[in-house]
């Protein structure tokens, strides 16, 4: 990755407003299908680089820009300050900078690339691990340390509780962590030539990461446990139902059985992709929400959810490329997904994933509004204000 500074100021350009239109409970019970009084809709990412810069081009204004001046229903996410993953590491470094391309060295010591003007997250060149003994010098940086807590963790979970917010706690991901430390390939090969390295890359994590959940949980209630995967592409997932039982789901489960004994309700995993071949496993493993369910790959949200019933909720969904395409396109997405998910509840519809360049600002206009119409339409329909 570039060093946080550069990164920071290439998010912070990206950025959007966060407000929160829906509090806690009501958040919590409609994910999980207790009550489904009034539907939920946000915006989850915002523009791709550049699309601001068309957008300003169009005559956007600052609150278009910054997406405030556009309606939702969301609640906001408060992070409870713990580390459960990669600790401490390299001094993050520019290498090389170029008009093209920005070479970095990052937190894991590797090599990275940003190509500049569509990219927001660097790409690996290289990978710390390839076998065991590789693992085992770089093992400590996974293992529990008093400094995997802020020193004022407890009481920003109070506050996040307090105003309203969800009290989230991310994990590292399975299948993405270790991704992290071999890439793609070496990975997926390593669940059959070295299964001894990935069942202790993961049980390293996990008791790490129990140990700091187990702490948390005991002083305040976990609304939501959160992982991120990316373990899909369009044609599938990188790996299949049987390495998800085997090696992934028992990590999940262990985490997810301790924060939910103890109050949380929500089970988050952001992939994207087509990972219908493994969504059985993810939901036997705990998952109960999905994002951003991606219509690229496959995933079609209304089909999912007559599929999984209240087993499993949604974030995400509409097609974010429909935006390129005329208004009768974008018009018909809505009208084929809205009404059913407002009818069953358990999701909050958006994009999928960031808005593409070439999104013309009427057309965003339109989605908005049009989405409200059929969205205020479908609940009136119900009895739900």
């Amino acid at each position: 990755m570039p060093t946080p500074t550069r990164l920071s100021a290439i998010h912070a350009a990206l950025a959007i407003a966060q407000t929160m239109e829906v509090r806690r409970e009501e958040y919590l019970d409609h994910m999980t299908f207790r009550a489904n009084v009034r539907p939920l809709f946000t915006e989850p990412f915002g523009p791709i680089i550049g699309l601001k810069e068309e957008w300003a081009a169009q005559g956007a204004t600052p609150a278009e820009l910054d997406m405030s001046a556009f309606r939702y229903r969301r609640p906001q996410y408060g992070h409870i300050p713990v580390n459960t993953g990669w600790l401490g590491g390299e001094q993050e470094q520019i290498l090389e900078e170029t008009a093209e391309h920005i070479i970095a060295r990052d937190r894991y010591g590797r090599r990275t690339k940003l190509p500049k003007g569509f990219a927001s997250l660097p790409l690996p060149l290289e990978y710390p691990v390839r076998n065991m003994d590789d693992w085992l010098a770089v093992k400590h940086h996974y293992e529990f340390s008093e400094e995997r807590f802020a020193a004022d963790w407890a009481q920003i979970a109070a506050e996040h509780r307090a105003a309203g917010r969800i009290v989230s706690v991310s994990i590292p991901g399975g299948f993405d962590e270790a991704r992290e430390l071999m890439g793609d390939a070496e990975v997926c090969l390593a669940y059959y030539t070295q299964p001894e390295l990935i069942r202790d890359i993961l049980q390293t994590i996990e008791d790490t990461a129990y140990r700091v959940l187990d702490r948390v949980s005991a002083t305040v209630e976990i609304d939501q446990l959160m992982v991120h995967e990316d373990m899909a592409g369009r044609a599938g997932p990188l790996i299949g139902p049987r390495q998800m039982r085997q090696f992934i789901a028992p990590y999940y489960r262990r985490l997810w059985d301790l924060v939910r004994s103890r109050g949380a309700r929500l089970f988050w995993i952001d992939t994207d992709g087509d990972v219908a071949p493994i969504l059985p496993a993810l939901v036997e493993a705990g998952i109960n929400v999905l994002f951003p369910v991606e219509p690229v790959g496959g995933m079609d949200i209304v089909k999912l959810a007559a599929t999984y019933g209240d087993r499993l909720a949604f974030i995400g969904g509409l097609d974010k490329h429909v935006l390129r395409r005329s208004q009768d396109e974008i018009a018909a997405e809505l009208e084929y997904k809205i009404p059913p998910m407002v009818r069953s509840g358990g999701c909050m519809l958006g994009l999928d994933h960031r808005i593409p360049n070439g999104t013309p600002l009427a057309n965003y206009r339109f989605y908005v509004a049009k989405a409200w119409e059929i969205l205020d339409r479908e609940a009136a329909r119900l009895g739900r204000g």
